[in-house]
């Protein structure tokens, strides 16, 4: 075989295939400032129209599928998901099978890894953040109690009913996230997750970690470790929370 054949220019280590919401425009560059040296990311885009409905996360999933067959032509070592509502308003296994069919290697999806993250931590109750409508956090709700996490409060931006409002998750300033999960805070939850791969969390979770004196999970930051553990990578991340920086290993399959 030519050693030309080996040479990967980037993603010498490994290369991730990301699916993302056609509106998203936060988790490409979270998962580029994560992604240690020798891990490249690769990205094809799920189509997402109009506001916030059931229907309209089932018409993004058949995206997706394309979105996964694109990802293998590039050669990518696994493929996930980024849309948290996403793989949990539509049922995780078949998303997951269908990515798996299309790219040819392991699929993951950021619902999935949070419940893998929260696990890896020893957490099962958790106060929640996110930017969705009722309906999807109510959905949510119920799919990390499935998952036996329990929600002990929740705080939302109520975002989505256009989607102009769907884009603009991606605008919501820092500061706007870190008093929200300050808010959400319950003396009870061993964690604060924040949820939705579009909302810009990560740059404030060092500091909340710091102040509440327990973890806080994103989506972002539990898809990208959850792609390096199933590549058999433990690189340690410093400054973006404790699943990262402390070289956690999942409990059992992702």
């Amino acid at each position: 075989m030519k050693a030309v054949s080996y040479y990967r220019p980037y993603g010498w280590k490994a290369k991730i295939g990301l699916i993302v919401p056609s509106t998203n425009t936060v988790m490409e560059p979270e998962f580029w400032k994560l992604a240690p040296p020798g891990v490249a990311v690769f990205t094809a885009r799920a189509t997402l129209l109009g506001a916030a409905t059931t229907e309209s996360y089932f018409r993004m999933a058949e995206s997706v599928n394309d979105a996964a067959q694109q990802l293998a032509t590039a050669e990518v070592d696994t493929v996930i998901y980024g849309c948290t509502s996403g793989s949990f308003v539509c049922p995780l296994p078949e998303l997951l099978d269908n990515m798996r069919q299309r790219a040819g290697v392991p699929a993951l999806a950021s619902a999935g890894a949070v419940i893998a993250a929260l696990r890896a931590l020893q957490v099962d109750k958790v106060s929640l953040v996110t930017p969705y409508l009722d309906f999807v956090n109510e959905r949510e709700i119920a799919f990390l109690k499935e998952h036996g996490v329990q929600t002990l409060r929740l705080k939302s931006f109520s975002m989505g009913e256009t989607q102009e409002e769907r884009r603009a998750i991606g605008k919501v300033p820092p500061q706007a996230i870190y008093r929200l999960a300050r808010e959400a805070d319950h003396p009870d939850a061993q964690a604060i997750f924040i949820s939705c791969t579009n909302l810009p969390s990560l740059d404030v979770v060092d500091l909340l970690e710091k102040e509440l004196g327990k973890p806080v999970i994103t989506s972002n930051q539990a898809s990208l470790w959850a792609c390096l553990r199933r590549l058999g990578l433990r690189d340690a991340i410093p400054d973006h929370g404790r699943l990262l920086s402390d070289c956690l290993d999942p409990v059992g399959d992702i």
